[in-house]
């Protein structure tokens, strides 16, 4: 049952490490479908005649988040390497080390997939009310670069799922953890008895 256990444990602790990775590669992907679409559209304000495309500002005001989401995604991996650092893929006993550097890692991974749903949706509905798509069609169809495509706005629902799991699963291998320390406990005091 140990062994099974601690085999487990590890692939638990590179889900863990996955899903930082998954976020920052969400990050860097997730404004460069909007660049190719929407940057050279964005209205310039000193021209006299408006020929770009309205709401297409949206790929600027989205710049901030996806810089905190960059670095939201560094620290997922970080944080899950920590897991490997304290040695929670491989310890047969936990100690105060595993315990917090599981903790953190729940955390974090849940508010991170909080946080990413709330903004990316927020940002999904600014993006389809502001921005001109019939004027961005006919500006982009002959460049041949034009798309309805809302996949990185989409695949948020993944990403957050994924670090929902992640952080499922560290809790569920915590607590089967302690219930098989606790077991160990038991019969190593039956033995003194003995």
């Amino acid at each position: 049952m140990y062994k099974s256990q601690v085999k487990l444990q590890k692939v638990i602790c590179l889900i863990a490490l996955c899903a930082g990775a998954v976020v920052f590669i969400y990050a860097l992907g997730l404004l460069t479908d909007l660049y190719d679409m929407l940057y050279n559209m964005i209205p310039d304000p000193d021209e006299l005649e408006n020929t770009r495309v309205a709401g297409a500002r949206i790929y600027y005001d989205m710049q901030p988040f996806n810089k905190l989401l960059l670095y939201c995604g560094i620290l997922l991996i970080l944080l899950a390497t920590g897991l490997f650092v304290t040695g929670t893929q491989s310890r047969r006993r936990y100690y105060i080390s595993n315990y917090v550097a599981t903790g953190v890692n729940v955390t974090c991974q849940l508010a991170a997939a909080a946080w990413i749903g709330v903004k990316v949706q927020q940002f999904r509905n600014i993006y389809d009310t502001t921005v001109d798509f019939a004027q961005l069609e006919r500006r982009l169809s002959r460049l041949g670069t034009y798309t309805e495509s809302r996949f990185w706005f989409d695949v948020h629902w993944f990403v957050c799922g994924l670090l929902a799991i992640s952080a499922a699963l560290l809790i569920t291998n915590l607590i089967l953890k302690v219930k098989l320390m606790k077991a160990e406990r038991d019969l190593l005091e039956q033995g003194k008895a003995v």
